[in-house]
Protein backbone atom coordinates (compact mmCIF):
# COMPACT_ATOMS: atom_id res chain seq x y z
CA UNK A 1 0.00 0.00 0.00
CA UNK A 2 0.92 3.98 -0.60
CA UNK A 3 1.03 5.73 2.58
CA UNK A 4 -1.55 7.49 1.50
CA UNK A 5 -3.67 4.47 0.97
CA UNK A 6 -2.94 3.26 4.15
CA UNK A 7 -4.33 6.25 6.16
CA UNK A 8 -7.12 6.28 3.98
CA UNK A 9 -7.92 2.71 5.12
CA UNK A 10 -6.96 3.47 9.28
CA UNK A 11 -9.20 6.44 9.36
CA UNK A 12 -12.12 4.54 7.37
CA UNK A 13 -12.13 2.32 10.79
CA UNK A 14 -12.52 5.26 12.77
CA UNK A 15 -15.59 6.40 10.29
CA UNK A 16 -17.20 2.97 11.17
CA UNK A 17 -18.12 4.64 14.59
CA UNK A 18 -19.30 7.66 13.52
CA UNK A 19 -22.38 8.23 15.07
CA UNK A 20 -22.16 5.15 17.90
CA UNK A 21 -19.58 7.31 20.22
CA UNK A 22 -17.96 10.43 21.18
CA UNK A 23 -15.30 11.33 18.61
CA UNK A 24 -12.92 11.36 21.57
CA UNK A 25 -13.32 7.87 22.51
CA UNK A 26 -12.51 6.66 19.09
CA UNK A 27 -8.80 5.54 20.30
CA UNK A 28 -9.71 3.52 22.84
CA UNK A 29 -10.94 1.37 20.19
CA UNK A 30 -8.94 2.01 16.88
CA UNK A 31 -5.70 1.47 18.04
CA UNK A 32 -5.50 -1.60 20.44
CA UNK A 33 -7.42 -3.35 16.93
CA UNK A 34 -4.65 -1.87 14.78
CA UNK A 35 -2.23 -3.33 17.01
CA UNK A 36 -4.04 -6.79 17.51
CA UNK A 37 -4.20 -7.04 13.79
CA UNK A 38 -0.49 -6.08 12.93
CA UNK A 39 0.77 -7.98 15.78
CA UNK A 40 -1.19 -11.61 13.89
CA UNK A 41 -0.41 -10.43 10.43
CA UNK A 42 3.38 -10.58 11.35
CA UNK A 43 3.23 -13.11 13.38
CA UNK A 44 1.40 -15.08 10.34
CA UNK A 45 4.12 -13.60 8.43
CA UNK A 46 7.14 -15.06 10.47
CA UNK A 47 5.03 -18.69 11.04
CA UNK A 48 5.16 -18.97 6.57
CA UNK A 49 8.81 -17.98 6.68
CA UNK A 50 8.99 -20.41 9.76
CA UNK A 51 7.59 -23.19 7.38
CA UNK A 52 9.36 -22.80 4.28
CA UNK A 53 12.74 -22.93 6.00
CA UNK A 54 11.95 -26.00 7.79
CA UNK A 55 10.26 -27.47 4.96
CA UNK A 56 6.81 -27.81 6.51
CA UNK A 57 7.62 -28.19 10.17
CA UNK A 58 4.80 -27.03 11.81
CA UNK A 59 5.73 -27.67 14.66
CA UNK A 60 9.15 -25.99 14.27
CA UNK A 61 7.61 -22.78 12.31
CA UNK A 62 5.76 -22.39 15.88
CA UNK A 63 8.39 -22.06 18.34
CA UNK A 64 8.94 -18.74 20.18
CA UNK A 65 11.80 -17.98 18.80
CA UNK A 66 10.80 -17.00 15.29
CA UNK A 67 8.48 -14.73 16.49
CA UNK A 68 8.12 -11.19 18.43
CA UNK A 69 4.89 -12.27 20.03
CA UNK A 70 4.03 -15.18 21.38
CA UNK A 71 -0.26 -15.93 20.35
CA UNK A 72 -1.85 -18.38 22.54
CA UNK A 73 -4.30 -20.76 20.99
CA UNK A 74 -7.86 -18.96 20.29
CA UNK A 75 -6.41 -15.57 20.68
CA UNK A 76 -5.69 -14.79 16.52
CA UNK A 77 -7.40 -12.16 14.64
CA UNK A 78 -8.68 -15.08 12.48
CA UNK A 79 -10.46 -16.56 15.65
CA UNK A 80 -12.22 -13.28 16.53
CA UNK A 81 -13.08 -12.64 13.20
CA UNK A 82 -14.99 -16.06 13.09
CA UNK A 83 -17.30 -15.22 15.72
CA UNK A 84 -20.82 -13.48 15.14
CA UNK A 85 -22.27 -13.21 18.31
CA UNK A 86 -20.93 -11.43 21.59
CA UNK A 87 -18.06 -10.54 18.95
CA UNK A 88 -16.82 -7.64 22.16
CA UNK A 89 -16.06 -10.64 24.69
CA UNK A 90 -14.11 -12.21 21.98
CA UNK A 91 -12.16 -8.98 21.52
CA UNK A 92 -11.78 -8.92 25.15
CA UNK A 93 -10.44 -12.35 25.75
CA UNK A 94 -8.30 -12.43 22.74
CA UNK A 95 -6.06 -9.46 23.58
CA UNK A 96 -6.13 -10.45 27.38
CA UNK A 97 -4.66 -13.66 26.34
CA UNK A 98 -2.06 -12.12 24.33
CA UNK A 99 -1.36 -9.81 27.27
CA UNK A 100 -0.81 -12.94 29.87
CA UNK A 101 1.36 -14.84 27.04
CA UNK A 102 3.40 -11.69 26.36
CA UNK A 103 3.46 -10.65 30.05
CA UNK A 104 7.28 -8.99 30.17
CA UNK A 105 6.26 -6.70 27.10
CA UNK A 106 2.50 -6.59 26.60
CA UNK A 107 0.91 -6.15 30.22
CA UNK A 108 -2.21 -3.72 30.47
CA UNK A 109 -1.18 -2.35 26.61
CA UNK A 110 -4.43 -3.00 24.96
CA UNK A 111 -5.87 -0.62 27.60
CA UNK A 112 -9.22 -0.67 29.53
CA UNK A 113 -11.72 0.12 26.91
CA UNK A 114 -15.39 -1.51 27.44
CA UNK A 115 -15.59 -4.05 24.24
CA UNK A 116 -18.73 -6.08 25.68
CA UNK A 117 -20.81 -3.39 26.39
CA UNK A 118 -23.54 -3.64 23.60
CA UNK A 119 -25.53 -0.86 24.36
CA UNK A 120 -22.15 1.53 23.50
CA UNK A 121 -20.86 -1.12 21.07
CA UNK A 122 -23.22 -3.06 18.97
CA UNK A 123 -22.19 -6.90 17.23
CA UNK A 124 -22.81 -5.45 13.99
CA UNK A 125 -20.84 -2.46 14.57
CA UNK A 126 -17.83 -4.63 15.61
CA UNK A 127 -18.42 -6.78 12.66
CA UNK A 128 -18.10 -3.81 10.60
CA UNK A 129 -15.01 -2.51 12.73
CA UNK A 130 -13.04 -6.12 12.45
CA UNK A 131 -13.78 -6.56 8.41
CA UNK A 132 -12.79 -3.61 7.94
CA UNK A 133 -9.68 -4.26 9.33
CA UNK A 134 -9.61 -7.47 7.78
CA UNK A 135 -9.36 -5.72 4.53
CA UNK A 136 -5.34 -5.48 4.44
CA UNK A 137 -2.49 -6.94 5.33
CA UNK A 138 -0.49 -5.46 7.84
CA UNK A 139 2.43 -7.32 7.42
CA UNK A 140 6.43 -6.35 7.47
CA UNK A 141 6.69 -7.09 3.74
CA UNK A 142 3.14 -5.58 2.96
CA UNK A 143 3.74 -2.26 5.79
CA UNK A 144 6.92 -1.51 6.93
CA UNK A 145 7.44 -0.37 10.16
CA UNK A 146 7.97 2.47 9.15
CA UNK A 147 4.68 3.51 6.95
CA UNK A 148 2.59 2.11 9.56
CA UNK A 149 4.13 4.41 11.85
CA UNK A 150 3.71 7.27 10.21
CA UNK A 151 0.18 6.42 9.83
CA UNK A 152 -0.18 5.79 12.99
CA UNK A 153 0.78 9.28 13.98
CA UNK A 154 -1.69 10.39 11.37
CA UNK A 155 -3.82 8.76 13.19
CA UNK A 156 -2.92 10.45 16.26
CA UNK A 157 -3.01 13.72 14.35
CA UNK A 158 -6.98 12.97 12.99
CA UNK A 159 -8.18 11.91 16.50
CA UNK A 160 -6.70 15.09 18.08
CA UNK A 161 -8.18 17.15 15.03
CA UNK A 162 -11.37 15.30 16.04
CA UNK A 163 -11.51 15.17 19.57
CA UNK A 164 -10.95 18.81 20.26
CA UNK A 165 -10.69 19.44 24.28
CA UNK A 166 -9.45 15.65 24.55
CA UNK A 167 -6.48 16.35 22.31
CA UNK A 168 -3.95 18.21 24.59
CA UNK A 169 -3.89 14.65 26.79
CA UNK A 170 -1.87 12.65 23.94
CA UNK A 171 -0.74 14.95 21.02
CA UNK A 172 1.91 18.31 20.89
CA UNK A 173 2.32 19.86 18.00
CA UNK A 174 4.92 17.49 15.59
CA UNK A 175 6.56 20.46 14.58
CA UNK A 176 7.29 21.86 17.47
CA UNK A 177 8.62 18.29 18.46
CA UNK A 178 11.06 18.24 15.57
CA UNK A 179 12.18 21.77 16.89
CA UNK A 180 12.86 20.23 20.32
CA UNK A 181 14.22 17.03 19.08
CA UNK A 182 17.07 19.57 17.23
CA UNK A 183 17.36 21.41 20.43
CA UNK A 184 18.32 18.41 22.59
CA UNK A 185 20.43 16.62 19.67
CA UNK A 186 20.44 13.38 21.36
CA UNK A 187 23.83 11.03 20.39
CA UNK A 188 23.77 7.27 20.29
CA UNK A 189 23.47 5.35 23.33
CA UNK A 190 22.40 8.32 25.99
CA UNK A 191 19.18 8.04 27.43
CA UNK A 192 16.55 10.10 26.89
CA UNK A 193 13.25 10.81 29.48
CA UNK A 194 9.68 12.78 29.23
CA UNK A 195 8.06 12.14 32.91
CA UNK A 196 4.65 13.07 30.57
CA UNK A 197 5.22 11.50 27.82
CA UNK A 198 1.62 10.95 26.28
CA UNK A 199 1.45 9.19 23.29
CA UNK A 200 5.30 9.06 22.92
CA UNK A 201 5.74 11.44 20.05
CA UNK A 202 8.84 13.33 21.72
CA UNK A 203 10.26 10.08 22.78
CA UNK A 204 10.12 8.36 19.41
CA UNK A 205 10.95 11.33 17.56
CA UNK A 206 14.27 11.40 19.20
CA UNK A 207 14.84 7.72 17.81
CA UNK A 208 13.74 8.54 14.58
CA UNK A 209 15.58 11.74 14.41
CA UNK A 210 19.74 9.80 15.07
CA UNK A 211 17.79 7.27 12.41
CA UNK A 212 17.62 9.95 9.74
CA UNK A 213 20.72 11.34 10.30
CA UNK A 214 22.59 7.45 9.65
CA UNK A 215 22.97 6.98 12.94
CA UNK A 216 22.97 4.30 15.84
CA UNK A 217 19.66 4.61 17.12
CA UNK A 218 18.65 1.46 18.59
CA UNK A 219 20.64 2.04 21.68
CA UNK A 220 18.89 5.09 22.42
CA UNK A 221 17.51 4.08 26.10
CA UNK A 222 14.02 5.50 25.99
CA UNK A 223 12.02 6.53 29.48
CA UNK A 224 8.13 7.75 30.26
CA UNK A 225 5.67 7.74 32.72
CA UNK A 226 2.21 8.79 31.49
CA UNK A 227 -0.51 8.92 34.47
CA UNK A 228 -3.30 7.99 31.80
CA UNK A 229 -4.07 4.56 31.59
CA UNK A 230 -5.28 4.52 27.40
CA UNK A 231 -2.72 7.53 26.52
CA UNK A 232 0.37 5.08 28.10
CA UNK A 233 -0.74 2.34 26.16
CA UNK A 234 -0.83 3.90 22.76
CA UNK A 235 2.52 5.49 23.56
CA UNK A 236 3.42 1.73 24.16
CA UNK A 237 1.73 0.83 20.82
CA UNK A 238 3.43 3.59 19.65
CA UNK A 239 6.86 2.53 19.95
CA UNK A 240 5.73 -1.07 18.78
CA UNK A 241 4.55 0.13 15.94
CA UNK A 242 7.58 2.17 14.81
CA UNK A 243 9.72 -0.91 15.02
CA UNK A 244 11.14 0.73 18.69
CA UNK A 245 11.98 -2.60 21.34
CA UNK A 246 14.00 -0.72 23.85
CA UNK A 247 12.14 1.44 25.98
CA UNK A 248 10.27 1.63 29.40
CA UNK A 249 6.84 3.45 29.32
CA UNK A 250 5.18 3.17 32.99
CA UNK A 251 1.31 4.46 33.72
CA UNK A 252 1.37 6.47 36.96
CA UNK A 253 1.87 10.34 38.69
CA UNK A 254 5.31 11.81 37.98
CA UNK A 255 4.87 13.92 40.86
CA UNK A 256 3.08 11.54 43.29
CA UNK A 257 4.95 8.21 42.40
CA UNK A 258 8.13 8.92 40.00
CA UNK A 259 8.48 5.44 38.39
CA UNK A 260 12.08 5.70 37.75
CA UNK A 261 14.09 5.42 40.80
CA UNK A 262 18.27 4.48 41.04
CA UNK A 263 19.68 3.83 44.44
CA UNK A 264 16.78 5.39 46.45
CA UNK A 265 16.80 8.78 44.33
CA UNK A 266 15.65 9.43 41.02
CA UNK A 267 17.27 7.72 37.95
CA UNK A 268 19.01 10.36 35.79
CA UNK A 269 18.68 10.93 32.04
CA UNK A 270 21.03 12.82 29.26
CA UNK A 271 17.81 14.25 27.87
CA UNK A 272 14.49 15.36 28.68
CA UNK A 273 12.01 16.65 26.76
CA UNK A 274 8.45 17.44 27.99
CA UNK A 275 5.36 19.31 27.57
CA UNK A 276 3.49 18.93 30.80
CA UNK A 277 0.40 19.67 32.24
CA UNK A 278 -0.24 22.90 32.34
CA UNK A 279 -1.47 24.76 35.62
CA UNK A 280 -3.04 22.14 36.97
CA UNK A 281 -4.74 22.50 40.38
CA UNK A 282 -5.22 18.81 41.88
CA UNK A 283 -2.02 17.76 43.16
CA UNK A 284 -0.48 17.10 46.07
CA UNK A 285 1.21 20.24 47.40
CA UNK A 286 1.75 19.08 50.52
CA UNK A 287 3.55 16.13 50.07
CA UNK A 288 5.59 17.95 47.40
CA UNK A 289 6.38 20.31 50.51
CA UNK A 290 8.30 17.15 52.17
CA UNK A 291 9.18 15.56 49.47
CA UNK A 292 11.03 12.15 49.67
CA UNK A 293 13.27 12.80 46.76
CA UNK A 294 14.45 16.04 47.58
CA UNK A 295 12.96 17.94 44.51
CA UNK A 296 11.56 20.79 46.04
CA UNK A 297 14.76 22.50 45.92
CA UNK A 298 13.54 26.44 44.64
CA UNK A 299 10.38 26.22 46.79
CA UNK A 300 6.61 24.84 47.05
CA UNK A 301 4.59 25.98 44.03
CA UNK A 302 1.27 27.41 45.04
CA UNK A 303 -1.67 24.96 45.16
CA UNK A 304 -2.91 26.41 41.54
CA UNK A 305 -0.32 25.82 39.76
CA UNK A 306 1.91 22.63 39.31
CA UNK A 307 4.21 24.08 36.90
CA UNK A 308 7.48 24.71 38.88
CA UNK A 309 7.11 20.78 40.55
CA UNK A 310 6.97 19.48 37.27
CA UNK A 311 10.29 21.56 36.48
CA UNK A 312 12.30 20.65 39.62
CA UNK A 313 11.27 17.13 38.77
CA UNK A 314 12.96 17.32 35.70
CA UNK A 315 16.15 19.45 36.97
CA UNK A 316 16.20 16.69 39.67
CA UNK A 317 16.24 14.02 36.60
CA UNK A 318 19.28 15.65 34.98
CA UNK A 319 22.30 13.82 34.50
CA UNK A 320 24.87 15.69 36.59
CA UNK A 321 27.51 15.61 33.72
CA UNK A 322 25.55 16.18 30.22
CA UNK A 323 21.89 16.57 31.67
CA UNK A 324 19.80 18.88 29.26
CA UNK A 325 16.25 19.65 29.24
CA UNK A 326 13.30 21.13 26.72
CA UNK A 327 9.79 22.13 27.79
CA UNK A 328 7.01 23.64 26.22
CA UNK A 329 5.51 25.80 28.23
CA UNK A 330 2.70 28.62 28.38
CA UNK A 331 4.10 31.96 28.85
CA UNK A 332 2.89 32.38 32.72
CA UNK A 333 6.05 30.12 33.89
CA UNK A 334 8.33 33.00 32.11
CA UNK A 335 6.78 35.56 34.63
CA UNK A 336 4.03 34.81 37.12
CA UNK A 337 4.84 37.03 40.68
CA UNK A 338 3.51 33.92 42.51
CA UNK A 339 6.57 32.09 41.30
CA UNK A 340 9.20 34.83 41.34
CA UNK A 341 11.14 33.17 44.15
CA UNK A 342 10.92 29.64 42.63
CA UNK A 343 12.09 31.54 39.17
CA UNK A 344 14.67 33.36 41.16
CA UNK A 345 16.24 30.73 42.64
CA UNK A 346 16.44 28.44 39.03
CA UNK A 347 17.82 31.14 37.36
CA UNK A 348 20.33 31.26 40.33
CA UNK A 349 21.26 27.57 39.90
CA UNK A 350 23.41 28.83 36.69
CA UNK A 351 21.05 25.73 34.69
CA UNK A 352 19.00 28.16 32.49
CA UNK A 353 20.90 28.31 29.05
CA UNK A 354 18.18 29.67 26.62
CA UNK A 355 14.17 31.19 26.54
CA UNK A 356 12.56 30.26 22.98
CA UNK A 357 9.03 32.47 22.60
CA UNK A 358 7.14 30.61 19.74
CA UNK A 359 3.63 31.99 18.53
CA UNK A 360 0.26 31.32 19.36
CA UNK A 361 -1.79 28.06 18.49
CA UNK A 362 0.50 25.94 19.05
CA UNK A 363 -1.66 24.14 21.75
CA UNK A 364 -3.82 22.25 20.52
CA UNK A 365 -7.59 23.53 21.35
CA UNK A 366 -6.28 26.74 22.74
CA UNK A 367 -4.77 29.78 21.56
CA UNK A 368 -2.59 29.97 24.03
CA UNK A 369 0.70 31.36 23.19
CA UNK A 370 3.46 29.17 24.01
CA UNK A 371 7.55 29.24 24.34
CA UNK A 372 10.36 26.69 25.05
CA UNK A 373 12.59 26.49 27.77
CA UNK A 374 16.09 25.11 27.79
CA UNK A 375 18.27 24.66 30.40
CA UNK A 376 21.71 22.82 30.62
CA UNK A 377 23.50 20.97 34.11
CA UNK A 378 26.66 21.76 32.71
CA UNK A 379 26.51 24.93 30.69
CA UNK A 380 29.72 24.94 28.28
CA UNK A 381 32.12 27.18 29.67
CA UNK A 382 31.36 30.14 27.22
CA UNK A 383 27.65 30.05 27.88
CA UNK A 384 28.38 30.17 31.81
CA UNK A 385 26.58 33.27 33.33
CA UNK A 386 24.67 34.07 30.52
CA UNK A 387 21.23 33.34 29.15
CA UNK A 388 19.79 33.40 25.38
CA UNK A 389 16.33 35.08 24.54
CA UNK A 390 15.11 34.23 20.80
CA UNK A 391 11.83 36.25 19.62
CA UNK A 392 10.34 33.52 17.39
CA UNK A 393 6.49 34.95 17.61
CA UNK A 394 6.01 35.30 13.53
CA UNK A 395 8.40 31.88 12.95
CA UNK A 396 4.95 30.27 12.24
CA UNK A 397 2.23 29.40 10.02
CA UNK A 398 -0.99 30.30 11.35
CA UNK A 399 -4.03 28.56 10.43
CA UNK A 400 -6.46 30.18 13.23
CA UNK A 401 -7.30 27.25 14.96
CA UNK A 402 -4.50 25.47 14.42
CA UNK A 403 -0.21 26.85 14.01
CA UNK A 404 2.64 24.74 12.90
CA UNK A 405 6.02 25.42 12.05
CA UNK A 406 7.56 25.33 8.69
CA UNK A 407 11.20 23.98 8.21
CA UNK A 408 12.75 27.50 7.30
CA UNK A 409 11.29 28.70 10.80
CA UNK A 410 12.64 25.60 12.85
CA UNK A 411 16.10 26.08 10.91
CA UNK A 412 15.94 29.89 11.81
CA UNK A 413 15.57 29.07 15.25
CA UNK A 414 17.96 26.40 15.60
CA UNK A 415 20.64 28.33 14.15
CA UNK A 416 20.18 31.41 16.27
CA UNK A 417 20.39 28.78 19.60
CA UNK A 418 23.46 26.95 18.36
CA UNK A 419 25.48 30.46 17.36
CA UNK A 420 24.57 32.20 21.09
CA UNK A 421 24.69 35.85 20.13
CA UNK A 422 22.73 38.99 19.40
CA UNK A 423 20.36 38.65 15.94
CA UNK A 424 18.97 42.58 15.97
CA UNK A 425 15.22 42.07 16.49
CA UNK A 426 15.62 38.19 17.17
CA UNK A 427 17.97 37.26 19.53
CA UNK A 428 19.63 38.16 22.98
CA UNK A 429 22.21 37.36 25.06
CA UNK A 430 21.97 38.79 28.47
CA UNK A 431 23.94 38.47 32.09
CA UNK A 432 22.20 36.37 34.79
CA UNK A 433 22.43 39.44 36.76
CA UNK A 434 20.63 41.70 34.11
CA UNK A 435 18.06 39.16 33.80
CA UNK A 436 17.88 38.93 38.15
CA UNK A 437 17.09 42.49 37.99
CA UNK A 438 14.18 42.24 36.09
CA UNK A 439 12.11 40.74 38.99
CA UNK A 440 14.14 37.31 37.66
CA UNK A 441 11.78 37.22 34.89
CA UNK A 442 12.22 35.25 31.42
CA UNK A 443 9.74 36.63 29.57
CA UNK A 444 11.22 37.26 25.97
CA UNK A 445 9.47 40.47 25.11
CA UNK A 446 10.40 41.85 28.05
CA UNK A 447 14.17 41.66 26.46
CA UNK A 448 13.39 41.93 22.73
CA UNK A 449 10.94 44.21 21.02
CA UNK A 450 8.13 42.20 19.69
CA UNK A 451 5.81 42.76 16.54
CA UNK A 452 3.28 41.17 18.72
CA UNK A 453 3.39 43.68 20.99
CA UNK A 454 3.40 46.85 18.79
CA UNK A 455 0.43 45.40 16.78
CA UNK A 456 -1.50 45.05 20.27
CA UNK A 457 -0.58 48.46 21.30
CA UNK A 458 -1.54 49.92 17.68
CA UNK A 459 -5.15 47.95 17.64
CA UNK A 460 -5.46 48.85 22.10
CA UNK A 461 -4.69 52.34 21.39
CA UNK A 462 -7.75 52.42 18.21
CA UNK A 463 -9.92 50.65 20.68
CA UNK A 464 -9.27 53.08 23.58
CA UNK A 465 -9.67 56.10 20.80
CA UNK A 466 -12.85 54.43 19.63
CA UNK A 467 -14.04 54.27 23.11
CA UNK A 468 -13.19 58.34 24.47
CA UNK A 469 -14.58 59.30 21.06
CA UNK A 470 -17.85 57.52 22.14
CA UNK A 471 -18.04 58.93 25.12
CA UNK A 472 -17.52 62.14 24.30
CA UNK A 473 -19.89 62.23 22.08
CA UNK A 474 -22.36 60.33 24.57
CA UNK A 475 -21.68 63.24 27.18
CA UNK A 476 -22.21 66.35 24.37
CA UNK A 477 -25.67 65.00 23.40
CA UNK A 478 -26.42 64.45 27.55
CA UNK A 479 -25.30 67.75 27.65
CA UNK A 480 -27.56 69.76 24.86
CA UNK A 481 -30.20 67.29 25.96
CA UNK A 482 -29.78 69.18 29.74
CA UNK A 483 -29.27 72.37 28.63
CA UNK A 484 -32.69 72.28 26.69
CA UNK A 485 -34.42 71.03 29.44
CA UNK A 486 -33.25 73.90 31.94
CA UNK A 487 -34.25 76.39 28.82
CA UNK A 488 -37.53 75.33 28.95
Amino acid sequence: MTQQTLEKYLWGAATTLRGTIDAGDYKQYIFPLLFFKRICDVYDEEYEAALKESDGDEEYASLDEFHRFSIPEGAHWDDVRATTENVGTAIQNAMMALERANDATLRGIFGGARWTNKQRLSDETLLNLVEHFSGQNLSLANVPDDQLGNAYEYLIKEFADDSGHTAAEFYTNRTVVKLMTMLMAPEPGESVYDPTCGSGGLLLNCALHLRDEGKEYRNLKLYGQEINLLTSAIARMNMFLHGINEFSIVRGDTLQNPAFIQADGLKKFNVILANPPYSIKQWDRDRFADDPYGRNVWGTPPQGCADYAFEQHIHASMDKGNGRCVQLWPHGILFRDSEQDIRRKMIESGTVECVIALGKNLFYNSSMESALLIRRSNIPKERKGKILFINAYNEIEDHKTIAFLRQNHIDKIYSAYTEFKDIDGFAKVLDVSEVLAFDASLLVSKYLNSSRIVEDDIQNVGVAYEAWNNSTVALNESMNALFKTLQA
